[in-house]
């Protein structure tokens, strides 16, 4: 069984996905993960990220792995456990040069495909129900309001990054929504069979009940 989940930047799907995954017994997939595991080694090799051909040629010469389960899960490239590294500013500031490259999504869908037929899954990204996995067996796209995006993303940054500031946050967080959803290569968009769930006035225990009620509907817990 796969469980597809999709949404913008701080919707909450990252949380609620681990959660998902733990009650459920199932596989968690962050395959944004993935494409920052790759953004990292082209970083490290010098490759040059705007050249789609390099970065087609890095990535089938380069093995993403991922460790561990849910909050404790772990992502490796070549060997090398770059958990922590990929989630650095630096990461996040490159990572769209190579999530707009035709060639590298066309791979990691493979990938992302590959990793989830090896059990039941629950996948989350941004073109999880409308590319990856069109036939899941639930689709979900969680969103919430800009301004409560930015909120948890700040609330997250905060403790480990002294010099953020909200602003630069919201700024960031448009801009990643303007590329992510205007992109001529799997577009953020809601499918048309997702079940469309607003975070913004809910906690995370309020989507994450709502989903597994969703998903007990199928008889597959």
């Amino acid at each position: 069984m796969i469980i597809a989940i999709d949404g913008p930047a701080g919707s909450g799907k990252s949380t609620v996905a681990r959660m998902l995954a733990k009650r459920l017994g199932f596989w968690y997939l962050d395959t944004g993960a993935m494409y920052r595991a790759l953004t990292w080694k082209a970083m490290q090799m010098g490759v040059k990220l705007e050249d789609e051909n390099a970065l087609c040629s890095l990535m089938d010469e380069t093995t993403i792995e991922f460790q561990g389960k849910d909050e404790n899960l772990r992502v490796f490239v070549d060997g090398h456990n770059v958990t922590k590294e990929i989630r650095l500013p630096s990461i996040t500031n490159n990572i769209h040069y190579i999530s707009n490259k035709p060639g590298v999504r066309q791979r990691m869908v493979k990938l992302q495909q590959k990793l989830a037929a090896e059990g039941n899954t629950v996948a989350e990204g941004r073109d999880m129900g409308t590319v990856v996995f069109p036939n899941a067996e639930r689709k979900f796209f969680l969103d919430a309001d800009i301004e409560e995006r930015a909120k948890r993303r700040y609330a997250e940054f905060k403790p480990s990054h002294k010099e953020v500031f909200y602003a630069d946050v919201i700024k960031d967080i448009e801009t990643r929504d303007r590329r992510d959803t205007t992109r001529n290569n799997s577009p953020l968009v809601k499918g048309r069979d997702a079940i469309y769930i607003n975070t913004t006035k809910l906690t995370i225990d309020e989507v994450f009940n709502m989903m597994l009620k969703e998903i007990e509907s199928v008889g597959h817990t």
